[in-house]
Formats: structure tokens, C-alpha cells, sequence
């Protein structure tokens, strides 16, 4: 069984086509059973009752920790491979086979590069190739999209606890150790809803802060309001 992990905050805007679009990429695979699990991680909003409506299996938990989110829905689940996809992420039959096929050949798990759904100013497409380039370049799973079997999770230990951002790439190095690590040649899609909210200013400081802090600086949600704010487009 093919289990994908939605951890979910607020995202009654995104939260349908994010689960429509697995389920049509699983169905067209159609050689897996599969379930899909939202994990909502203390939303006020309809996340909830969205993700019942499309059909998903609820997990709730109260934390607003993204690192916790991802971990109680591969706890929860059911399946030998595990697809985690951020709740504002469409992913098509490509990734779905690409992962399986990776696994089947040893890897111990992967992620995709990721392009941006929408219109984002100049310095955002600027900013976000240089990342990626950088980013990418050392073979890291983006949060957006990652994959890995049952076993090896539990063996790299899960999601780091202690981290409030930057889980999944300490979960990549975790997998690296284990074997294989590959990043699917389709880009997975994800909202460019932060590079529209927020200034440019605002979000390279941030991500200089972070940076220059390293691990001390994300093991609270202490100036990561960029992340944990849950500011979000109306539509």
C-alpha cells in the first residue's frame, strides 16, 4: 500500500486540489492500493471537514509543529512507502511511478524538484533559482514532496522533533546513510503564496537569519513567523 501524509494548517483554499490531484495521479497508476491521511495540526478553519468531504482518513493533532505533523501521519499509516505532500502541492502520475521505481531499485528515498504555481514577482523567480540551484544541487528532498519506505523512516529516526523548519532536510541526510537518495526529474508543483504575500526584504532577511543562525535558529518558533504565522491568500 502507497500511503501519502498531508499535514495540513488553514488550508481549506488548497487542501481539495491538493488531494484531488493525488488521487487522480494514484488511480492513473493503478497497480497500488493507497490512502491518503490529513494530519491537522490545530486549524480553525473548514481543513477538517474538507478533508473528510475528498475522502481522505482525518489525523488531528494540536502542536502546530511541522515536524510532529509529518511524523504522526506516517505513525497512523498503513501503507510500506510513504509519500509526504505539503497541503498546497500537486503532484502527478510521474512522481507517483519515479518514486516507486527509485525504491524498487534501492534507493531509500527521494524527493523532486519543485516549481512555482502562479504569478511571483521578479526577485522571486530570481531567489527561488538561486536556492534551487544551490538547494538541489546537494541532492535534497524539498519539504514539499518526499518519499521513502516504512522501514527506512523508521530507521532514519522519523522527522527531527527539535526542528520547527529545516526537518526534511536533516530527514534527507538521515536517508543518504541508508542508501540512494533520488530527486525525481518532474518538478513538483507548490503555491507561490508566500513570495506574494510577503516583501522580498522580508523573506531574504529571514532566510539570512536562519542561515546565519544554523540549527539554534529553528529549534523554535521564535522569528519564524514566516512559517508559523499562518497568513494565507483569500482564494
Amino acid at each position: 500500500m502507497l500511503s501519502f501524509v498531508i499535514p495540513a494548517y488553514n488550508e481549506e483554499f488548497e487542501l481539495s486540489d491538493t488531494i484531488r490531484a493525488i488521487r487522480t495521479a494514484a488511480d492513473a497508476v493503478g497497480t497500488e492500493e493507497y490512502e491518503m491521511i490529513v494530519v491537522d495540526d490545530g486549524s480553525t478553519d473548514r481543513t477538517a471537514e474538507i478533508a473528510v468531504e475528498e475522502g481522505a482518513r482525518l489525523v488531528q493533532i494540536q502542536r502546530r509543529h511541522i515536524a510532529a505533523s509529518r511524523n504522526a501521519g506516517a505513525h497512523a499509516a498503513k501503507g510500506d512507502v510513504l509519500f509526504f505532500v505539503d497541503a498546497d502541492t500537486r503532484i502527478s502520475k510521474d512522481h507517483i511511478t519515479g518514486a516507486t521505481d527509485a525504491l524498487k531499485a534501492g534507493c531509500s528515498g527521494g524527493g523532486a524538484r519543485v516549481a512555482i504555481e502562479g504569478f511571483v514577482p521578479l526577485w522571486a523567480r530570481i531567489f527561488v533559482r538561486l536556492f534551487s540551484i544551490v538547494y538541489f544541487g546537494n541532492n535534497l528532498g524539498a519539504g514539499a514532496f518526499l518519499f521513502t519506505t516504512r522501514d527506512n523512516f523508521e530507521e532514519a529516526g522519523g522527522f527531527d522533533e527539535q526542528l520547527f523548519i529545516g526537518e526534511e532536510v536533516y530527514f534527507s541526510q538521515a536517508l543518504k546513510k541508508l542508501g540512494r537518495f533520488r530527486l525525481l526529474k518532474t518538478p513538483v508543483l507548490t503555491s507561490g503564496r508566500k513570495l506574494r504575500m510577503y516583501s522580498g526584504s522580508y523573506i531574504l532577511w529571514r532566510s539570512f537569519w536562519i542561515v546565519l543562525r544554523g540549527k539554534r535558529g529553528v529549534q523554535s518558533r521564535r522569528n519564524l513567523e514566516l512559517w508559523y504565522e499562518g497568513k494565507r491568500e483569500s482564494g
